[in-house]
């Protein structure tokens, strides 16, 4: 089959080399961890304990009653020390459940393997999902029960699962998709009976041909559900620039994948879905790619929610070298980090560690109008303009030109030869715009 993608894109260094052929790592409990009560998209939870409170594996500790949360679980068993503000990688302080966990890893009683799973009707399965606390696996941390259920007027034909992992450095889908194949597969057909949906695709780059036997090989003998080799480009694995390749469907300007019919997750938020459709276990550990040239052992480890990045770093050897910068999530998309005392929340795939060459500032220089930005731009927008206009303040303008189009990718960047800071210029520009729609709304 010829591999699919979409037009624009960049081919960048992917460094998966030191993380892609080993095993995941499964770390035990860590004396403490910090659970925020906000780590989604949507309304943050309250409490559900208080300080000297004993909790369980699985034991729901969030939850709100706003249209759009996601609970959050103990990840480990233990006793509640702190209920207080704490940095999280966002850059926020957020009210966060500390835990000093006993050790002994005790579970939930509501935590219990279902027998009746065939019987299941979609609304159940969607109620299962928004109790477990799954959001989108791929960093987004969107609620999965929201996405699910498709807007008034509007429906789904078709599910698609990102295995693209198109960042550089992360290669924790990847391994999941190898390791545990059949899961990644039975999470697909529950979201396809959850959605009423009767195909399914599920999109690997072709440079996990592994991943692309496994998955295969687990879904062989049901035809709803495809493997999809698709190129090996960033960002592949981007939600609109998926549903392009693999059904040749445009997402419109400031629409959503629901406008074309389609509802994309990660291959990590399936085997979610399905561990906690079946086994009931809420989602309280997740993949983590630990790389980067000052990691000593880079690897991929299976995590609690809440566990700090320092003692995650700490398993996997400690650091080589001192690093230059700390991130959270690619390369590409993730964000830089002032401390490692932050939690790993569900939302988070990777931490990388780079050195000075690797983390080195460059300074800009002019435009010297290429138009590199604009071949490489995977939303067909003109990245140096928008920004131009950014930089001078003429967020009108920058609106007329569909920033808020931009999915923030950063290809307009790396792909500069001069340098400029045109994805954080159009971050502005979003922000602006955004405001200024608030303030119309209030007003």
């Amino acid at each position: 089959m010829v591999a699919k993608t979409f037009r624009g894109g960049v081919h960048a260094h992917y460094h998966k080399e030191d993380t892609a052929s080993k095993p995941i790592r499964r770390l035990g409990p860590p004396a403490r961890v910090v659970i925020p009560l906000h780590q989604h998209t949507g309304a943050p939870c309250e409490p559900l304990v208080k300080v000297g409170d004993e909790v369980k594996v699985g034991q729901k500790i969030g939850d709100s009653s706003a249209r759009l949360t996601a609970p959050v679980h103990s990840s480990v068993s233990g006793k509640v020390v702190a209920i207080s503000p704490h940095p999280q990688a966002g850059g926020r302080d957020v009210l966060s459940i500390v835990i000093e966990s006993d050790g002994q890893e005790t579970l939930d009683e509501h935590v219990e393997p279902r027998a009746d799973v065939d019987s299941l009707k979609a609304d159940e399965i969607k109620a299962i999902i928004r109790e477990a606390g799954i959001v989108g696996l791929g960093g987004a941390a969107f609620p999965t029960y929201f996405k699910l259920t498709p807007p008034p007027g509007k429906s789904f034909d078709t599910v698609i699962l990102n295995g693209a992992e198109c960042e550089p450095y992360l290669s924790a889908d990847h391994r999941l998709m190898v390791e545990r194949p059949g899961d990644v597969v039975e999470g697909a057909k529950l979201l396809l009976k959850a959605t009423g949906v009767t195909k399914a695709y599920i999109g690997i780059e072709e440079n996990k041909p592994d991943a692309i036997e496994a998955i295969s090989e687990a879904a062989k003998g049901d035809d709803r559900i495809s493997v999809v080799p698709l190129k090996v480009k960033y960002p592949q694995g981007a939600e609109k620039q998926l549903i392009w390749a693999i059904l040749g469907r445009e997402v419109p300007s400031g629409g959503l994948p629901v406008d074309v019919g389609v509802v994309v997750n990660n291959v990590g938020t399936a085997a979610a879905v399905k561990d906690a459709v079946v086994s009931g276990m809420p989602l309280v550990e997740r993949v983590v790619t630990v790389a980067g040239s000052c990691v000593a052992e880079p690897q991929n480890v299976l995590v609690k929610v809440g566990m700090l990045v320092s003692d995650l770093v700490e398993a996997c050897g400690g650091c080589s070298s001192p690093p230059a910068k700390v991130i959270i999530g690619g390369p590409m998309m993730g964000t830089a980090q002032f401390t490692m005392d932050i939690p790993v929340t569900k939302g988070t795939s990777g931490v990388l560690l780079l050195n000075e060459e690797e983390a080195a500032p460059v300074e800009p220089m002019a435009c010297v109008r290429c138009g590199k930005c604009v071949e490489a731009c995977s939303m067909r927008l003109m990245p140096l303009w928008i920004a131009s206009y950014a930089e001078a303040g003429r967020f009108d303008d920058a609106e007329r030109m569909n920033a808020l189009d931009c999915i923030e990718c950063g290809c307009c960047s790396f792909i500069c030869p001069s340098r400029r800071r045109l994805v954080q210029a159009i971050r502005l520009a979003k922000s602006e715009i955004m405001a200024k729609r608030r303030k119309a709304q209030a007003s």
